[in-house]
């Protein structure tokens, strides 16, 4: 007998469906499986045998063929056992076919018979209610971020035994039902930390308020104990809340990744990821044999944190280029191209040498001559000249850590940073590519980023009397447009362009001489 089940294949953070053809035949004993399954895929008929006995089900005893179609798609993981086992359930007249064709089932098989959770369980959800299936049968541990997606039933089960009751009629599955406007709106902007805590720092979180605004990397300069990780770990809570849609977007790279966990559904604040500078290249920006996102990917709509940035490998570094003006990562296979979205915001931080007491007010820098420039050349001119802000972080002192008065809110800062952000909306009206001053081309600075003649005389002072490089100028004008639109001014005002130019510290010859 000939049955039809209906699973799912995850490729970059798309799901198409696959076709699951059991066909039961007489003859000697034998399982087939085909349309290029991989290792785990050709696994899955022990682990299904052994389930089905376990729970007192029969496994015929004859020539069992399993095909997965498209058969030119390569089928990965363990997540199609349960088609496959109910396939071959209803095969062999153990489950009633009726409405097996309205539902994508997808779980991987304990040997008891038990689900394990399985990865991309949101894109499946999305491409099932595509595809018009009236449901979908999970692991109960991926119910929540599959039931976000309305007008699909959304079954979360814990054993292939509640499969079978289900499709026989002997008992009822409860749809999982998750209202996605109401957790999307009551945990948005539930941030753990605010910016309030830290003692001091004032420059310091204007240069990431200006940051937050504009959508511009920044690197943290200054001696261990100073606070750069402190205060990069605040700056996801003044960046603008998620919108609906980057909620779902992100979902959905976290969801492929299996990052999400039983409880969550959405993602609805922004990401931050800090990777160890050991990182791989392929777990930095993503890859692999079977392609998963890298943590570029994962930090995609909030915060990329790289501390100690000179430790990490250059070649890590260097793969990072492209997708820092992409805004997205291609992996390029023989067979297949996956595109995974990486639009983050970069914030590095660094000490100023090894021993990390370069420029220090209090304590010497012990390094040899020549060591503060040799350590801070191995981080790429192209890399440095992706990021807009340089920031010089000094330690804080007693006087202020002792200091009983109040901190400014990450609230309020979020508010101003939202204004401006409205402004560049408004500005980059016609452009739906183009979310934040950051993003803009050296025609468009010319453009957008006009100064009158003292300011020119002042940003060509700056440059001669700082050896500010060439590269600078672009940086400088886009920085500057930020801070007026935090002002609230349609022009950039001296003031600005000064603000501006003194967070252009790596820019400055004989700054590491």
């Amino acid at each position: 007998m000939l049955v039809k089940t209906f699973g799912s294949a995850v490729y970059g953070i798309q799901a198409i469906t696959i076709t699951v053809e059991v066909n039961i035949s007489g003859g000697k004993l034998a399982y087939f499986v085909v349309g290029l399954p991989d290792n785990a895929v050709r696994e899955s008929m022990q682990r299904v045998e052994t389930a089905l006995q376990t729970n007192g089900f029969r496994m015929p005893r004859q020539r069992i063929v399993v095909n997965m179609a498209p058969a030119d798609i390569r089928k990965e993981g363990s997540a199609y056992d349960l088609t496959i086992a109910v396939a071959i359930m209803a095969a062999s007249n153990q489950i009633d076919i009726e409405t097996l064709d309205k539902f994508i089932i997808m779980g991987e098989l304990s040997l008891d018979g038990s689900l394990q959770p399985i990865k991309g369980a949101l894109p499946i959800a999305i491409q099932a209610r595509k595809d018009g299936f009236k449901g979908f049968i999970l692991p109960k541990q991926n119910a929540r971020e599959a039931a976000i997606v309305n007008d699909l039933e959304v079954y979360g089960v814990e054993s292939i035994k509640d499969v079978v009751e289900f499709f026989n009629g002997t008992s009822q599955l409860k749809p999982e039902i998750v209202n996605t406007r109401e957790e999307f709106y009551d945990s948005l902007c539930n941030y753990d930390s605010d910016f309030s805590e830290v003692k001091g720092q004032e420059n310091i979180k204007r240069a990431l308020e200006i940051a937050a605004a504009g959508g511009h990397n920044v690197i943290l300069i200054g001696p261990p104990g100073a606070g750069k990780t402190m205060l990069a770990r605040r700056l996801p809570s003044i960046l603008p809340p998620l919108s609906l849609y980057e909620s779902l977007e992100t979902t959905k790279i976290h969801s492929v990744a299996g990052k999400l966990a039983a409880a969550d559904a959405l993602v609805t604040i922004r990401p931050f990821r800090s990777p160890h500078h050991t990182i791989s290249d392929v777990a930095l920006v993503g890859g692999g044999s079977n392609p998963a996102p890298g943590e570029i990917s994962l930090a995609h709509n909030g915060v990329l944190f790289l501390d100690e940035l000179p430790e990490f490998k250059r070649s890590a570094l260097e793969v990072m280029r492209q997708p820092l003006e992409e805004r997205r990562v291609t992996i390029s296979r023989a067979k297949f191209t996956v595109d995974y979205p990486s639009s983050f915001m970069l914030v590095a931080s660094m000490n100023p040498c090894p021993c990390g007491y370069y420029n220090h007010p209090e304590k010497e820098c012990i390094c040899p001559p020549g060591m503060v420039q040799k350590y801070l050349s191995k981080i790429s001119g192209p890399l440095l000249d992706r990021i807009d802000l340089h920031v010089e972080v000094t330690p804080v002192n007693f006087s202020e850590l002792s200091s009983d008065r109040a901190a400014e809110k990450s609230e309020l800062i979020r508010e101003r940073v939202i204004r401006a952000r409205e402004i560049q909306v408004e500005r980059f009206g016609n452009r739906p590519d183009l979310h934040a001053n950051a993003q803009m081309s050296s025609q468009m600075v010319r453009d957008l980023c006009k100064i009158d003649a003292a300011g020119q005389m002042l940003l060509k002072k700056a440059m001669e009397k700082l050896g500010l490089s060439a590269r600078a100028y672009d940086r400088i004008l886009k920085v500057s447009r930020t801070i007026a639109d935090l002002a609230g001014s349609e022009e950039i005002k001296l003031e600005h362009l000064a603000e501006a130019i003194h967070f252009r510290s790596l820019d400055r010859e004989g700054w590491a001489g």
